[in-house]
């Protein structure tokens, strides 16, 4: 290893341990992205919310639903006697509850055979508004800290002050008859912000604030006192936790998406990646002997053919050389024209002189030229002359 190459490694090598050192001591920042994922402890996932359901619900199964609401209900009815082989409670948490009017008809049956929705969310499909008789509204203009609290007085002590990720969505119109206030949020004014719809055998619970069930207020102070009471009054029964992650979306736990999720992790594989293909950059020049250039053989092709013409003509072979030129000549007439030349004749000579462009006297001249010298025994140098200069005037076309 030559010691260019060993500056190279060594300053590659700290240059990796100081990004790691940096990066390692770097204050990791708070992500507030709303993500309401299950697996996600960010302030805003709802990791702690999906891990103490078990707490809440002691005796009771915890089914993750990673497929839609639809699909699952679908594959548990029984068709034969027209009920769902599952019973228990729904839940689904996050700010944006957008689903199809055939989903929500999905859950609506399902409430209806006994069973119970919980939804916590900023807005709810029109279909859902419409079929339980209630109107949401929003409140934009707010200041100060908002207050979540029950309205039974058995639960009068237990509330959340929200200050990050509030809204002011509340109930403005319900239907009376079917609906039970279970609790209020107070901004400016005092709102509905929890309430219990019954819907012929079953029950729907609303909630208006789902940034209450996430990581940052579980674990703030007595706030899991608030979600405690909030889930008591579901019943007790099997639980269908409505997963953030579905069927075709679900991420892997492999290695690299680990190593990814962390970024100190991330920044060190791809400074290690960055750095390999660096190194593989500076010691890709090629490594051997200089090749001495060897120069190509010449082209003497014309050379040779001088030669041999020189060695006819000293010869004084006449005829031999006149014999070659006119064998020579006929058959670039026979490649370039596509004419039979084994008859010489008019018909020949007018279709050589249409094909070639020359005029048919030269072409005359030049075809009986030929047909006079071609078996005369003892040419001159005269002839070979003669018949190279008219050669030459049909080549030339003028």
């Amino acid at each position: 290893m030559n010691k260019t190459l060993k500056i190279y490694i060594a300053i590659l090598t700290l240059l990796f341990i100081g990004a790691i050192a940096f990066e390692a001591s770097r204050p990791k920042p708070i992500d507030w992205a709303p993500s309401f994922s299950e697996k996600d402890a960010i302030p805003f996932g709802i990791k702690v919310f999906r891990d103490e359901l078990p707490t809440q619900f002691p005796n009771d199964s915890i089914i993750d639903l990673h497929e839609t609401a639809y699909e699952f209900l679908e594959d548990h009815y029984n068709w034969d006697e027209d009920i769902y082989n599952v019973k228990g409670s729904y839940i689904k948490i996050k700010p944006s509850f957008n689903l199809d009017q055939v989903s929500i008809e999905k859950l609506l049956n399902f409430a209806a055979e006994g069973n119970t929705l919980f939804i916590a969310s900023e807005g709810f499909p029109e279909i859902l508004q419409d079929s339980l008789q209630f109107v949401i509204d929003n409140k934009y203009s707010f200041q100060g800290s908002a207050k979540f609290r029950l309205a039974n007085n058995a639960f009068k002590g237990d509330s959340i002050t929200d200050t990050k990720g509030r809204s002011n969505y509340y109930f403005k119109k319900l239907n009376k008859e079917t609906t039970t206030v279970l609790g209020y949020q107070d901004f400016e004014d005092t709102h509905i912000n929890f309430v219990k719809i019954k819907y012929k055998k079953g029950a729907i619970l609303l909630h208006t604030q789902p940034y209450a069930f996430t990581n940052y207020y579980l674990l703030k102070g007595d706030n899991y006192k608030y979600v405690t009471d909030v889930l008591s009054y579901l019943p007790d029964g099997t639980v269908l936790f409505d997963s953030d992650f579905k069927q075709g979306n679900y991420i892997s736990d492999s290695p690299l998406r680990y190593i990814f999720s962390k970024p100190a992790l991330k920044w060190a594989w791809l400074l290690a990646v960055f750095f390999i293909i660096t190194f593989m950059l500076f010691n890709a020049k090629r490594r051997q002997r200089a090749i001495s250039i060897i120069t190509p053989l010449q082209n003497t092709t014309v050379q040779f053919t001088k030669t041999v013409a020189n060695l006819y003509y000293e010869s004084k072979d006449h005829n031999n050389i006149i014999n070659k030129k006119i064998t020579y000549f006929f058959e670039k007439i026979r490649r370039d024209y596509h004419l039979n030349t084994a008859m010489l004749d008019e018909k020949f000579i007018h279709q050589l002189s249409l094909k070639s462009g020359v005029k048919e006297e030269k072409v005359k001249k030049l075809i009986d030229y030929i047909l006079s010298i071609k078996d005369k025994s003892n040419c001159t140098e005269e002839n070979l002359i003669d018949l190279n200069k008219l050669i030459e005037k049909f080549y030339q076309k003028k």
